[in-house]
C-alpha cells in the first residue's frame, strides 16, 4: 500500500477528529445485550441500547432463532428477485403489514437500505422532498441519492413546513412557465411539464431527542398541499402506542403514505421494512436498488424477526413497562436537579454542551458501572454534546433511581 497517497485521503480527517474530541473507537462488549452487559470483566448497567423491549436474550426467542438457522441454513444465497426469496420472508412481509394495519410490506436488509432504497426510488431531480432538520443521516443519504431538490424544515415547526412547500410549489410553476414558453419558441406543440411531486419524510421519533413528530399535522400539510408522506419509525415501533404498534397508534389517526422501520432496535433482530399500499410495495420491489441489488437477509433472520414481532404482538404489557420506566427514571433525574424532558419515547437526552466534557462525564460513569455513552458533531450540532440515555422494559427502578443519583453526582464534580 502507498501509505502517502493514503494520507492524502485519510490523514488530516482522523487528525482533526482528535483535536476536535470527535475522534471515534469501539466499545468491547463480552455478553449478550441485555440491561446489564460485562465490559472489561465488569458488570455494568446498560443505558444505551436500542433493544428497547430487551428481547434479544429471551430464551424462547434465541431457541426460535436457532431453530430457524436449523431448518433454513446460515445464509439465502441470492437476491429476493431471483432465489433468495424464502417462505421466512413472505411470512415476515404478511405479520409486518398486519402488525402496522397496512397493505402489504416489504423487507430490506437494513433500516438504513430501507430509507435509502425508498426515498431515491421514489423522488428524481424533478421532484422536490421536504425534510425536518433533525432527520436520520439514512434520510439525508436517500435525499441525496434521489437528486431531487431538498428543501429543510425546521425542526418540528409546521408553519415552516408549509412555507417551504408554497415556495416549492411557486418555483416549480416558475420553472413549468419557462418551460412552455421555450418549448413554443421552438416551435413544439407538445406539452412538456410534468405535475409537481413532492414528499414530506420525517423521523417519528427524533433519535437524540427523543421528541416526536406532529402526525396529526403532518398527514393535514400533506392532503391539503397534494404531497405524500413517509415516516420512519426506527425508535417507534415496538415503543409507540398502547401495543407498540407506533406513531398512528401513539396519535390515534390515520398512516403516513409511506411507513419505514426497522427490525434490530425494539424487534431485536436485524433488518428494515417498509408497509403501505399493495402498490407502493409493488413499486419498490421494481424500483429500489437497495431492495433489488443486494443478497437476501439469511432466512432465519426473517424467521426471527417474525417470531420477535409475534411476541410484541402478544406482550403489550411489555411496552407499557418500558413506558413505566422512561417515566420513573425522568423523576429521578428531576430528583436531583436535572432537567430532561418528559419524553414519550424510550430516548433521554442530558445535554452537555462540550465535547471533551461530555467524554469525561460518560468515561467516568463506564468506571463506575453505567454505560451511557456521550454523543458528540457529527451526530449532534458542534457545541450540542450530550448523554443518550435509552432505557429498557427489564431495568428495575431500584437500578434506575441508583444510576440517576450516580449521573448526578458525577455530573456536579465534572
Amino acid at each position: 500500500m502507498n501509505e502517502q497517497i493514503l494520507d492524502f485521503f485519510t490523514k488530516d480527517a482522523l487528525e482533526a477528529a482528535r483535536a476536535n474530541n470527535t475522534y471515534r473507537t469501539l466499545r468491547h462488549i463480552s455478553s449478550p445485550e441485555a440491561s446489564h452487559v460485562t465490559i472489561a470483566g465488569k458488570d455494568t448497567v446498560l443505558l444505551a441500547s436500542n433493544s428497547y423491549l430487551d428481547l434479544a436474550n429471551v430464551s424462547e426467542l434465541k431457541q426460535a432463532m436457532a431453530d430457524a438457522v436449523l431448518e433454513w441454513g446460515t445464509g439465502s444465497g441470492g437476491a429476493r428477485l431471483t432465489t433468495g426469496n424464502k417462505t421466512p420472508h413472505d411470512e415476515l412481509e404478511e405479520f409486518i403489514a398486519k402488525f402496522k394495519g397496512e397493505e402489504a410490506a416489504i423487507a430490506f436488509n437494513t433500516g438504513y437500505m430501507a430509507n435509502v432504497g425508498t426515498i431515491s426510488a421514489l423522488c428524481s431531480k424533478n421532484d422536490f422532498i421536504f425534510s425536518d432538520e433533525l432527520n436520520h443521516a439514512s434520510i439525508i443519504d436517500g435525499i441525496r441519492l434521489s437528486r431531487a431538490k431538498c428543501f429543510v424544515y425546521k425542526h418540528n415547526d409546521m408553519a415552516d413546513l408549509e412555507r417551504a412547500i408554497e415556495t416549492a410549489k411557486a418555483e416549480f410553476l416558475a420553472q413549468s412557465a419557462s418551460a412552455s414558453a421555450a418549448l413554443s419558441d421552438a416551435g413544439n406543440a407538445k406539452q412538456g411539464a410534468h405535475p409537481f411531486r413532492g414528499l414530506i419524510v420525517t423521523d417519528a421519533v427524533f433519535s437524540m431527542d427523543g421528541d416526536l413528530a406532529n402526525l396529526p399535522e403532518l398527514l393535514r400539510i400533506a392532503k391539503a398541499h397534494g404531497v405524500l408522506l413517509m415516516i420512519d419509525e426506527a425508535h417507534a415501533t415496538g415503543v409507540l402506542g398502547r401495543t407498540g404498534r407506533g406513531l398512528a397508534e401513539h396519535y390515534n389517526c390515520e398512516h403516513a403514505d409511506v411507513t419505514v422501520g426497522t427490525l434490530s432496535k425494539a424487534v431485536a433482530a436485524e433488518g428494515g421494512f417498509v408497509a403501505g399500499s399493495k402498490q407502493l410495495i409493488e413499486f419498490l420491489k421494481n424500483k429500489s436498488r437497495s431492495f433489488i441489488f443486494t443478497t437476501a437477509m439469511a432466512p432465519a433472520v426473517a424467521a426471527a424477526a417474525l417470531r420477535n414481532l409475534q411476541f410484541i404482538d402478544a406482550h403489550p404489557e411489555r411496552v407499557q413497562q418500558l413506558r413505566d420506566n422512561v417515566k420513573f427514571f425522568c423523576d429521578a433525574l428531576r430528583l436531583h436537579g436535572l432537567q430532561v424532558p418528559q419524553t414519550e419515547s424510550a430516548i433521554i437526552p442530558i445535554i452537555i454542551g462540550d465535547e471533551a466534557k461530555a467524554l469525561r462525564i460518560s468515561e467516568t460513569l463506564q468506571n463506575e458501572g453505567v454505560l451511557i455513552p456521550a454523543i458528540r458533531y457529527p451526530t449532534v450540532a458542534k457545541g450540542q454534546a450530550r448523554l443518550r440515555a435509552s432505557l429498557m422494559a427489564t431495568h428495575t427502578h431500584e437500578e434506575l433511581a441508583l444510576a440517576a443519583k450516580e449521573i448526578a453526582e458525577v455530573l456536579s464534580k465534572t
